[in-house]
């Protein structure tokens, strides 16, 4: 019930600008407490295996705090509001873990920034991927919003919402610790190829049941929008899927590829170098604002199908 409280609470209303002015967001904190972590734990004189198991245990320290923290919150809210209240104060702060609304408004910024111009669209997208934008052509714009659209509808989504179904807030802000910390620590550069190797294989075990999950969402959402395909989706997926770099982020982005007939993914630029990487999808490359445009009604649909499959699930465990 958290979770799909959460979920509508936050597609009303996100997380209200006043309220981040306040108190910031459960992100901020996990972050402040991740980078202290790593100014503290992560020495650069150290051995290679030494800063490995120091952010074994940097990982630890996070996990332990963030969840007996969320464990605490709830416990006690559940004793001065029990019930309906308690619920709803609950659901108010796990509204706070998923990001539907942002991400629908950042990438339909992209779409809006490109249809001005290459600039703005550039300028657009690099709130939301870490690729040098001037290296981007009006096709690698829209297809970077795209990809960024299906991978952060897997962990920036579903997975909240599958761990917080699983585990109520404690389990959300547990994932939500895991992928801060692997987005903030988890590069192979020389700083944190060593100690975000835990964060960073850490957060490719939590993400796995939600990758797929996401992937399904997408390819019904395909069945029942016009201009999508959920056979082809659903091809992609089998076919493509594996081959990407990452072992989750390569199954949305292929069922969000095959349902419209694109290729996601493949080569891109990083600090100037370009890596290689498959292709998600055998369509067309040459995409644009319009496409990104079909791309979010496909996301809108399949949220709204994830909801009605917490839903339906609530229903049937209220009936055995």
């Amino acid at each position: 019930m958290i979770a799909l409280v959460a979920l509508a609470l936050e597609a009303a209303v996100g997380w209200p600008a006043p309220l981040y002015a306040a108190i910031g967001h459960p992100v901020t904190w996990i972050g402040r407490l991740i980078s202290a972590l790593d100014r503290a734990l992560n020495r650069e004189e150290a051995s290679f295996a030494t800063r490995r198991a120091a952010g074994v245990g940097a990982l630890a320290i996070l996990l332990a705090t963030s969840g007996t923290l969320a464990w605490a919150v709830a416990t006690t809210i559940g004793a001065i509001a029990p019930g309906a209240l308690g619920l709803l104060v609950i659901s108010v702060l796990a509204a706070s873990l998923p990001a539907q609304k942002s991400l629908d408004g950042h990438v339909a910024a992209v779409a809006d920034g490109l249809e001005r111009g290459l600039a703005e669209g550039r300028a657009a997208v690099s709130m939301i991927v870490g690729r040098d934008p001037n290296a981007l052509d009006e096709a690698a714009v829209a297809r970077a919003a795209i990809e960024s659209l299906a991978e952060n509808f897997s962990d920036g989504i579903v997975a909240p919402l599958f761990w917080t179904a699983v585990a109520g807030l404690p389990g959300g802000l547990l994932y939500k610790a895991a992928n801060t910390a692997d987005s903030m620590i988890g590069h192979r550069t020389p700083r944190h190829e060593a100690f975000g190797w835990a964060a960073a294989r850490f957060d490719d075990l939590v993400n796995l049941p939600a990758s797929r999950l996401a992937a399904l969402w997408l390819i019904l959402a395909a069945l029942v929008t016009p201009e999508a395909d959920a056979r082809r989706a659903v091809a992609a997926v089998r076919r493509d899927a594996k081959a990407h770099g990452s072992p989750n982020a390569g199954w949305p982005e292929a069922a969000m590829a095959g349902a419209h007939g694109f290729a996601l993914a493949g080569p891109r630029v990083y600090h100037g170098e370009v890596h290689a990487g498959a292709w998600m999808g055998d369509g067309r490359s040459e995409l644009g604002a319009a496409d990104i445009r079909q791309a979010l009604r496909l996301y809108r649909t399949a949220l709204a199908i994830q909801a009605a499959a917490i839903a339906a699930t609530l229903a049937l465990f209220a009936l055995v």
